[in-house]
């Protein structure tokens, strides 16, 4: 479906009722030509202008119509929505670090790959951001308040450390908490700051807060949550010499996505995790802004002037 176009002053399409009105005038012209050739015969310029030369004519009124149409049309200022770098914000990247997430169905096993692929999306951030990071297990914590400090977030993500249970909720509320600690704007102390919630975790919540309700919170506030399930249904670890099985578990993030605003993936391996967290990035940093995008259509109005001033040039050098 072709999307439709909008316009800053669409009011200015009226002078569109111009081009059928040209070419109204142009085919009565033409029928009236054709009357007085029948009628009178063959008058003095049509002796002087071979046949040939009709189609001439007809490219050039015609792309004359369609450059001024294009003109109006750019006059009325067209504009479409294009992805915009946002200047300020705030990412808390909240990572799981059970002990589920030592499962080798991710090489080297699923925290270590995920602690690279972190690494790697704090640096697709544009630079005027904040980024904070929180780890949970059985209970939360954040670990490095927001901060434009790149390397302070990558070595805090380096030293994750693994930990028994799995609160997904509360993994949420510290990231809340977290966004209470943004430092201020210093042009503009009083406005807030959009920010997202990133969290990433394998499993589900067998202690803690609701993480449900921890979502809604989220929505309320303004912080929508972007959540990762990570892992394949193969994964197990070993506990006591025996494998414990560890799938992954994508219907509690999927929830806790909708009902935060947010957008749920999954990833199965080290390459798509990377290319989530990369589909993230765009999706945080960049917001849609309706921009002028006039130059496109004076472009086709231009192209076809030059049209048809070649026509006309052409029709002139067979004068005599």
């Amino acid at each position: 479906m072709v999307p439709l176009i909008s316009f800053f002053h669409p009011e200015r399409l009226w002078l569109l009722a111009l081009v059928p009105v040209l070419l109204l005038l142009y085919g009565a012209l033409l029928q009236r030509s054709r009357t007085r050739s029948r009628t009178q015969g063959i008058d003095n310029l049509a002796k002087v202008m071979p046949k040939q030369a009709a189609w001439k004519r007809h490219i050039a009124v015609l792309a004359a119509v369609v450059s001024l149409a294009a003109l109006v049309v750019a006059f009325a200022q067209p504009k479409d929505a294009v992805d915009v770098p946002r200047e300020r914000a705030t990412v808390v990247l909240a990572i799981d670090v059970s002990r589920s997430m030592e499962a080798t169905d991710v090489d080297p096993n699923r925290l270590n790959a995920a602690k690279e692929a972190a690494s790697g999306f704090v640096d697709l951030l544009p630079r005027g951001f904040n980024t904070s990071l929180v780890a949970f297990a059985g209970s939360s914590s954040i670990i490095t308040p927001p901060t434009q400090d790149r390397g302070l977030i990558k070595r805090a993500i380096d030293n994750l450390q693994l930990a028994p249970s799995t609160a997904i909720g509360e993994g949420i509320y510290s990231a809340l908490d977290a966004m209470l600690l943004v430092p201020p704007d210093p042009n503009d102390p009083e406005e807030s700051t959009p920010g997202a919630i990133v969290l990433l975790s394998d499993g589900y919540t067998n202690i803690g807060r609701s993480s449900t309700v921890a979502a809604r919170d989220a929505k309320e506030a303004g912080y929508p949550i972007y959540t990762i399930a990570y892992g394949t249904p193969n994964g197990y670890v070993v506990s006591n010499g025996r494998r414990e099985p560890v799938p992954v578990n994508p219907a509690e993030l999927n929830a806790v996505a909708r009902e935060s605003g947010g957008e749920a993936f999954q990833a199965g391996s080290r390459e798509e995790l990377q290319r989530v967290y990369a589909s993230i990035a765009r999706s945080v940093g960049y917001e849609k802004v309706d921009q002028e995008v006039t130059e496109l259509y004076a472009g086709i109005a231009l192209g076809f002037a030059v049209l048809a001033s070649l026509a006309v040039l052409s029709l002139a050098a067979r004068w005599p």
